[in-house]
């Protein structure tokens, strides 16, 4: 058993470390609000963008198509972005996304495919170098600092279009945490290149979109040119405001369950205290009261 001294030790450790966790609860709280914010903000913009070149997209013929739309015609190097944090102590935000895109490596590399990562963030990068670092062909670390910004997500697309441009892959996706709620993250896969012309159900006018005739000044492939390199930005930026929501909340509940726990193990750590001095001062009265009696 502990001596005194070992327990008094264990339980102000574990104190200090509750008011750590703490007091990161309450800084990522006060974060996630203005992330949260921010992210559901940018959603409408990125979806009526997407659905707007879709409609560009579907009047445009196969041989006129621009590069970004048409792609290289192969389907056989898989260039992929993997947004994560940049700090830790956020549970299994950045755990869970890394293990589907390992799976997705995985899947592509049975059906014959070459797979290049682009991790973006630091906790990305070294969970992806653990075991394929021979994947990797850069990183971008620290880049979303101290929140996300437009900039920051045209450094990305310039790299990708630099790649692209050398020929380096076919097709370009990108996985990212949508923000659901502060206790929900889900792993989201997204298309960037060659631009992906989204699904319309009916759904929020999509299918109206899709189908109304439009005369377009200049032509459609005129006006594809200038937007989807900007379309790419606008949801590079969108993937970002939503991880970072993601990370805010995931942190918050992470810490807010570690702060519970040393809660529990304080009182348990204080049981196990009172319980072992007690003991030794009944067994130091049982020592004095067996002396007295001898004398």
């Amino acid at each position: 058993m502990a001596s005194l001294k070992e327990l008094r030790s264990r339980i102000a450790s574990v104190q200090s470390t509750r008011r750590i966790t703490s007091a990161m609860k309450m800084v990522a709280a006060a974060k996630l609000k203005k992330a949260q914010d921010a992210a559901e903000a940018a959603r409408p913009y990125a979806e009526r963008m997407e659905r707007m070149l879709g409609s560009l997209a579907a009047g445009i013929s196969g041989d006129g198509a621009p590069k970004l739309l048409a792609g290289t015609g192969k389907d056989d190097v898989h260039l992929i972005l993997v947004m994560t944090s940049d700090r830790g102590l956020c549970g299994g935000f950045n755990g869970t996304l890394v293990r589907e895109v390992k799976k997705k490596i995985t899947s592509l590399q049975g059906q014959g495919k070459t797979v290049k990562v682009l991790p973006i963030g630091r906790k990305g990068v070294g969970l992806m170098r653990r075991t394929h670092r021979s994947l990797i062909i850069d990183q971008f670390e620290e880049l979303v600092k101290p929140v996300p910004a437009f900039d920051q997500a045209d450094q990305v697309i310039a790299k990708v279009m630099e790649l692209f441009e050398a020929g380096e892959f076919d097709v370009c996706t990108m996985y990212y945490n949508k923000f659901i709620s502060a206790l929900t993250q889900e792993v989201t896969p997204l298309q960037l290149l060659p631009f992906a012309v989204p699904d319309t159900d009916g759904s929020e006018g999509g299918e109206g979109d899709l189908a109304a005739q439009y005369e377009y000044e200049p032509e459609e492939d005129v006006i594809l040119e200038s937007l989807l390199p900007k379309n790419m930005s606008v949801q590079v930026f969108r993937a970002m405001l939503e991880s970072f929501a993601s990370e805010q909340g995931a942190r918050m509940t992470a810490m807010d369950n570690a702060t519970r726990n040393a809660g529990d193990m304080i009182n348990s750590l204080s049981i196990t205290y009172n319980r072992s001095r007690q003991a030794q001062i009944t067994k130091e009265l049982i020592e004095i009261i067996s002396g007295a009696e001898a004398l």
